[in-house]
């Protein structure tokens, strides 16, 4: 499992650990039933406080990205596919977000953007 933590980011350091993992689950990098690294060991392997991580894990637990079994360890959850396209439709929405910040910056219809999605979606389906 491979986390980069950005120092210079204004996303907390949990959320970027949460993010990644959640990401590698989305793009299946990590599996079902694929058995996490420790807290103890992650926090060593990335220089990051055992509270940090166990904030990270905490949290994708209680949003059902994993699971923990005392004794045995943390888990990926079985795949629960509306929480993954939950979590796509949020990216798409910021990305969206995005575009259309810089559409209003430039004063860009629209009706233009509807038709930059429209070109970009039906491109993949030819």
């Amino acid at each position: 499992m491979k986390i980069i933590i950005s120092n210079s980011s204004s996303v907390p350091i949990y959320e970027q650990i949460k993010i990644q993992i959640i990401e590698q689950i989305i793009n299946d990098e990590l599996h079902e039933d694929e058995m996490l690294p420790s807290i103890r060991n992650l926090s060593k392997d990335i220089k990051i406080s055992l509270m940090t991580i166990k904030k990270a894990y905490d949290q994708l637990e209680e949003e059902g990205f994993i699971v923990s079994i005392t004794g045995k360890g943390t888990f990926v959850a079985p795949k629960n596919t509306g929480l993954a396209l939950e979590q796509a439709k949020k990216e798409i929405e910021e990305h969206i977000g995005k575009a259309i910040d810089i559409a209003l910056k430039f004063d860009i219809e629209k009706q233009e953007i509807n038709e930059i999605i429209d070109i970009l979606y039906g491109s993949d389906k030819e």
